[in-house]
């Protein structure tokens, strides 16, 4: 059967965003997340990260250092008892440095490529999935694979150039409310919801 994931942002929504990182030590999870992520696995989503990462094409830091970002990551959350079941990046920025990666590509978002090939390789059912995201970029993303999306206000988005496709489902304060939105147009039932809402905040 098609899965349902929540995608998510990764630098200012699933962590705090310092600017091209690749440093564990830098690395903590934003606010809210934990608890978010706990009650969005409960509710059966799998979770996704979907990242731009030009630094690699502006000549920052290595692309095998997003190995050890993906690898911290994983650890960071599975200690809290939550699966990463993907982690996607795009490495291309048109204006780089590092020839091999300063080109135009479909994977960069707002483009939804990174979202399409997570659904292809994991038999996502894309209208059922949320999209994450603290720029209106990625809520654009998200509705060009044909998500639902969720911004998080946290002051990142500066420009706010809206049109019908970066126009956010949800508009939250933090990761923890992005959860409880979708929790709360989820397709299950209210007293199948409320049992879940009630497990998550007795774990959290």
């Amino acid at each position: 059967m098609p899965k349902k994931t929540v995608f998510l942002d990764k630098d200012g929504t699933l962590i705090e965003d310092v600017p091209y990182n690749v440093d564990p030590k830098y690395i903590k999870l934003a606010t809210g997340a934990i608890e978010g992520l706990l009650l969005l696995e409960k509710l059966g989503y799998e979770l996704i990260v979907i990242s731009n990462q030009s630094g690699v094409a502006r000549g920052y830091f290595q692309e095998s250092a997003l190995v050890g970002v993906e690898e911290y990551l994983r650890n960071l959350l599975g200690e809290a008892g939550i699966h990463l079941s993907g982690f996607y990046y795009c490495p291309h920025h048109p204006d780089g440095v590092v020839s091999e990666f300063a080109i135009a590509c479909d994977c960069r978002k707002p483009a939804p490529g990174l979202l399409l090939r997570a659904a292809s390789d994991r038999n996502i059912d894309l209208h059922a999935s949320w999209f994450i995201g603290d720029i209106l970029n990625d809520v654009e993303a998200g509705h060009r694979a044909g998500c639902k999306t969720i911004l998080i206000n946290n002051g990142n988005e500066t420009e706010w150039e809206l049109s019908p496709l970066r126009t956010p489902d949800f508009i939250v304060s933090d990761f923890a409310e992005a959860a409880r939105a979708i929790f709360s147009v989820d397709s299950n039932s209210e007293c199948r919801g409320q049992s879940v809402l009630a497990e998550v905040i007795r774990e959290a």
